[in-house]
């Protein structure tokens, strides 16, 4: 996708500015503005904000920010949110955020440059400040164009089905630097670092405080298994250590979660009436959470709600793979030149045809040959479609039963024994991959072959026969499982696996399901409902369903799970079973 030819306008550098909230606490803004002969363009301008917790002078594509906008006749504005880096206050994540948009944006609409409207961009967390200003309906918000966004964290995200998603974790103890134990991952490792730096200074108020942090992120993974006492190891970041404590202590989707400020599916009425696109990927932390919002969104509200799925992990929309997987050139796309088209229509009224566009744009993975790249992956391939509403309306509910002896097939099972598999707290079973962000070192994001797991004996496997004929499932995961346990509390976990003909198989979903008041060998119904995919199944591949009580440490370890043997049972009166949404190829 691209956009016509920009207006020559240069670009002027206000930085370090301190504006003021309603409360008087200041927050570092940097604006840049269209210029002509080193002033300020004459004319009025629409502003492109991004309000951030990673520093408004660390922003790696701030420069492509810059150049993609201000030259076109926008002013940018860029925020450090409040209590990180450059601002004044206390960092309480998001929980501000409604307000201080809102008082941003008034700020704004005064300024003489100004012609009123502003239009919100950016990721993940910047993305939750986002649905932040909507909620708190701002003033002044014209647009958004929210990408893999925080949102209805205490039903994904953060928390999910009860159990907490670990790479939190390392952003707590990363102080929001998550990649900083984990250069590889890294954009710019050196630009990661001067970030640490700076949010370490921010965030302890002494030098022995600093250096503890300093060394804390080389020691995620240990942190991560000593929980709940070891959040104590986040004694000099107060703010952090405050928020870890909490979020470790609310389970489900209380309170705590749904007036954080971005429950939007809690709160879908006060969600301001905008025009949105909603960018996620197969393999991003929020996909879950980002369909159900863009599904609810585009019934409630009249403004155009669009939703962009793509095979992607967390933020690299730029990127044609995920972890093992080549989807070729046509899966990375341009998302500066998607927010622009989308400004210009709803910001400058250009009649580019936006609002024709097709409500859904899916990228179904699958069709490749499996074939070594040159960078080592696998091409797996895949193409857009587009649809209407999500879940597309064209996709029929197939189920996959289970059956004894590890098959997995279309016709319910006929009575049989159990199947057991024993778990144990202290050998938990490794994440290899998935639905995965800010995870450092603790794991990798995206689709990874699962070969290194065959040998784990608590694990259940259920395979189909090799398929007739292709099968594009597009849509939602669940997976109803009927289970005992020797326990009284339990985790459950589902991973959903494309083998090839090779013998190559790839995580495609995965889920958990965190069970208390289990009655010691009593059958029981728990529903794991993973994020949402769009993949092919070729001809000639199956289907694999992995069941198993762990899944670390993509998700903590239940602290109240003893070592048990657990049950999966496959029978007429508990058929346990795999719903997955099956569009015509």
């Amino acid at each position: 996708m691209s956009v016509e030819a920009a207006p020559a306008f240069d670009i002027l550098d206000q930085r370090d500015l301190m504006i003021a909230m309603r409360d008087g606490v200041r927050l570092a803004t940097n604006v840049f503005l269209p210029a002509q002969a080193r002033a300020v363009a004459t004319g009025r301008f629409s502003a492109v904000v991004e309000r951030t917790p990673y520093g408004k002078d660390f922003a790696l594509r701030l420069p492509l920010l810059r150049s993609t906008f201000v030259p076109a006749g926008y002013a940018v504005v860029v925020q450090d949110v409040r209590g990180r880096y450059g601002s004044e206050g206390r960092w309480r994540p998001l929980a501000d955020d409604g307000a201080d948009a809102a008082d941003l944006f008034a700020w704004i609409a005064g300024q003489p440059w100004s012609d009123g409207k502003v239009g919100m961009v950016g990721t993940s967390y910047c993305g939750g400040t986002q649905h932040a200003a909507a909620l708190a309906e701002a003033p002044h918000l014209a647009a958004v164009v929210p990408v893999d966004a925080m949102c209805n964290p205490g039903r994904f995200g953060i928390r999910y089905a009860g159990a907490f998603e670990l790479r939190w974790l390392n952003w707590a103890v990363t102080v929001g630097n998550p990649n900083i134990a984990a250069p590889e991952l890294s954009v710019d490792p050196a630009n990661d670092k001067r970030s640490h730096a700076a949010a370490v200074e921010r965030a302890s108020s002494d030098a022995a405080g600093r250096k503890a942090l300093a060394a804390l992120p080389g020691r995620v993974r240990d942190v991560a298994l000593g929980l709940p006492s070891s959040a104590n190891d986040l004694a000099p970041a107060p703010d952090y250590r405050a928020w870890l404590v909490q979020a470790l202590a609310h389970g489900g989707n209380d309170a705590f979660w749904t007036e954080m400020g971005i429950s939007v599916l809690d709160h879908l009425d006060a969600w301001k009436d905008v025009p949105a696109i909603h960018v996620t990927g197969a393999y991003d932390s929020w996909a879950g959470s980002v369909c159900l919002t863009f599904a609810a969104l585009a019934k409630a509200k009249k403004s155009p709600q669009r939703l962009l799925f793509g095979p992607w992990t967390h933020g690299r929309q730029f990127e044609s793979f995920s972890g093992q997987a080549e989807f070729g050139p046509d899966a990375a796309i341009d998302m500066r030149a998607v927010e622009r088209r989308w400004f210009d229509r709803w910001m400058k009224g250009i009649d580019n045809g936006a609002e024709r566009d097709p409500a859904v744009r899916v990228f179904v993975m699958g069709g490749g040959d499996g074939r070594r790249t040159p960078e080592d992956r696998f091409f797996v391939g895949g193409r857009w479609r587009d649809f209407d509403a999500w879940p597309p309306a064209e996709g029929r509910e197939s189920a996959f039963h289970l059956h004894p002896a590890g098959r997995l097939a279309s016709a319910p099972a006929a009575a049989s024994a159990p199947s057991d598999f024993a778990f144990d707290p202290d050998d938990p079973i490794p994440a290899v991959g998935g639905n995965v962000s800010s995870q450092g070192p603790l794991m990798r994001a995206g689709a990874y072959e699962q070969g290194r797991l065959d040998a784990r004996r608590d694990v259940l496997r259920f395979i189909t026969e090799p398929l007739e004929e292709a099968l594009d499932v597009i849509g939602p995961v669940a997976i109803r499982l009927w289970v005992s346990s020797e326990s009284s509390e339990m985790d459950f976990t589902a991973k959903l696996v494309d083998v090839w003909p090779s013998g190559l198989a790839l995580n495609i979903a995965d889920g958990i399901a965190r069970i208390a008041e289990l009655h010691r060998g009593e059958p029981r119904e728990v529903t794991i409902e993973p994020y949402p995919t769009a993949v092919r199944f070729e001809r000639g591949h199956r289907i694999r369903l992995d069941v198993s009580s762990s899944n670390f440490p993509r998700f903590d370890i239940n602290p109240a799970a003893p070592r048990a043997t657990n049950r999966v049972f496959h029978d007429p009166e508990h058929p346990s079973r795999l719903l997955l949404q099956v569009v015509q190829a």
